[in-house]
């Protein structure tokens, strides 16, 4: 019995669990949404919401580097720590906990998984601004070549 073991063994010994959810944090960090199964969305899900905690501490420069090197220690590339603490640590300042959200999507064809998606709380906007702003530099790039051929 596991009375008082909390976490998610996943059906992998401790290496491979530990691998696969850093894996899973960063994917995470660096592209704010990930599709997986349930309960390993469930074993992550805890572990970003401490790697945003730790990008929205403050404090002494010796505070804020510590922090940053724990997330270093945790995260695999350079990329998503600098992600975590330049962008994400300031987008979630004023938020108290709740930065991830998991969304079910529906069943993997191949073996019937339950799929969800894992995903930053706030990212569709990001992604939804960015379209927004391709589309309105495509339409001024249309607008100077259509007055280039009459001018």
């Amino acid at each position: 019995m596991r009375h008082g073991r909390s976490g998610y063994k996943l059906k992998r010994d401790l290496g491979a669990r530990k691998a696969l959810l850093k894996g899973l944090v960063t994917s995470v960090i660096e592209h704010e949404r990930i599709i997986t199964t349930e309960p390993k969305a469930k074993a992550a899900k805890p572990l970003v919401e401490k790697m945003i905690t730790l990008a929205k501490r403050e404090g002494t420069k010796e505070q804020q580097l510590h922090a940053r090197r724990q997330a270093a220690a945790f995260l695999e590339t350079p990329a998503a720590v600098q992600k975590l603490f330049d962008k994400l640590g300031a987008r979630f300042s004023q938020r108290n906990g709740g930065y991830t959200r998991i969304v079910r999507v529906g069943w993997r064809k191949g073996d019937g998984a339950e799929q969800v998606m894992l995903e930053l709380v706030g990212s569709e906007l990001v992604k939804r601004a960015a379209e927004r702003a391709k589309r309105r530099e495509e339409r001024l790039k249309q607008l100077k070549e259509g007055e280039t051929p009459d001018e």
